[in-house]
């Protein structure tokens, strides 16, 4: 058993005193604050908090009791995988088949870009749970790669201990308005980026275009973004930002709606999203889990919420023979122009300062200051 307490982190909040846990999207639009996990699979796991306030500890708002009083840090550090201890799921040598096998596809006229991922694993050197806590993860990763949608969802009973540095957002909800903000392109500085990231770009925001307008209102769906650049630690993105006015037909379980009708996300998925989900099975060897999903949180009292791309996410699996381990994903989207061997640099570059953070091998060179587990 478990000796961590559910919590969730979000947004400079801390949740905790878990009241209820659900795979039923619709409680999103019912009452409370929700921490919310989806799978890349599509399975949801919703859990209501009883007592969210900042992590400093002062009342969030009117509904925080206030007797409670905020847990402190994690009383153990954070003990990491060794950082030579990764494994992944394809290989150099079958990540690079694969591109040329996407690039098949794409001469065929099957699909015009494929996300195509891989699951990197190391074991847990210890493994106690408090050892090996998610939140304790998450805060070495604010200090090594911070992210704007960054958190915590650590519900081990439920056999879900997530820890995200994700750059990217899903689905930002304000009242009826709904937005997101597809990533396709990746380069160490904006000079690596190339024409084939802008179409790559574009392509998608289309995908997610496509996808809002489902659920919104005809003629709200705007582009009021496309193709920023925006720097995150070590890397460059393209960056584009999606908006709509959810049809007031679909307001009452809006969230339901969302996810049924824009999950997976596009960016991670590919288009036509049905046929590339098709391929991506057919060339993927393990499940994505969090990993491409969706992680981030819910006021269905207010009416707002923001869920990230489970991309730069972490998550332990404790039912794996001979120990628990920690998992992480890193892909890339391939198009007719990918070169396979740059795509799979693509991935390295995604992953290796996070590997790095999490194994505790990562030196802050503008503090002269190493991460330690």
């Amino acid at each position: 058993m478990s000796d961590l307490a559910p919590l969730a982190r979000f947004g400079g909040l801390v949740a905790t005193d878990l009241r209820d846990v659900t795979n039923d999207p619709t409680a999103l639009d019912s009452t409370g604050w929700w921490a919310v996990v989806v799978t890349f699979e599509g399975e949801v796991t919703c859990a209501r908090f009883g007592d969210v306030r900042p992590a400093q500890g002062r009342p969030a708002d009117v509904r925080t009791p206030a007797r409670v009083r905020t847990p402190g840090g994690p009383p153990h550090p954070w003990r990491g995988p060794a950082p030579g201890g990764w494994i992944s799921s394809l290989d150099r040598a079958a990540y690079t088949a694969g591109v040329r096998r996407v690039r098949e596809h794409i001469s065929a006229g099957d699909v015009y870009q494929v996300n195509l991922c891989r699951v990197l694993t190391a074991p847990l050197p210890d493994p106690r749970p408090a050892a090996s806590d998610v939140d304790r993860l998450t805060a070495l990763l604010a200090r090594g790669n911070p992210a704007p949608y960054a958190g915590t969802v650590r519900l081990p009973a439920h056999g879900v201990e997530v820890a995200t540095a994700s750059p990217e957002l899903f689905l930002r909800r304000d009242g009826a308005t709904v937005s997101s903000g597809p990533i396709k392109g990746t380069g160490r500085t904006a000079a690596d980026l190339s024409e084939k990231d802008r179409a790559e770009n574009v392509m998608i925001v289309d995908l997610v275009r496509n996808d809002l307008g489902r659920v919104c209102a005809t003629g709200t769906v705007t582009v009021p973004a496309l193709c920023a650049v925006e720097p995150h630690p070590g890397l460059v993105h393209l960056v584009s930002t999606v908006r709509g006015e959810i049809a007031r037909e679909h307001r009452p379980y809006a969230w339901a709606r969302l996810l049924a009708d824009t999950f997976p996300p596009g960016s991670v998925s590919g288009a036509p999203k049905h046929r590339a989900l098709q391929v991506v099975r057919s060339l993927e060897t393990v499940p994505r889990g969090p990993y491409c999903g969706a992680v981030g949180w819910v006021d269905a009292d207010r009416r707002t919420g923001e869920l990230a791309v489970g991309i730069r996410t972490f998550w332990i699996d404790r039912g794996v023979p001979g120990g628990p381990v920690l998992r992480f994903g890193t892909g890339a989207g391939i198009t007719w122009g990918s070169d396979p061997e740059r795509e799979w640099e693509e991935t390295e570059l995604k992953a290796s300062r996070l590997l790095a953070v999490a194994s505790g091998a990562y030196r802050n060179e503008s503090r002269n200051e190493r991460t330690t587990t």
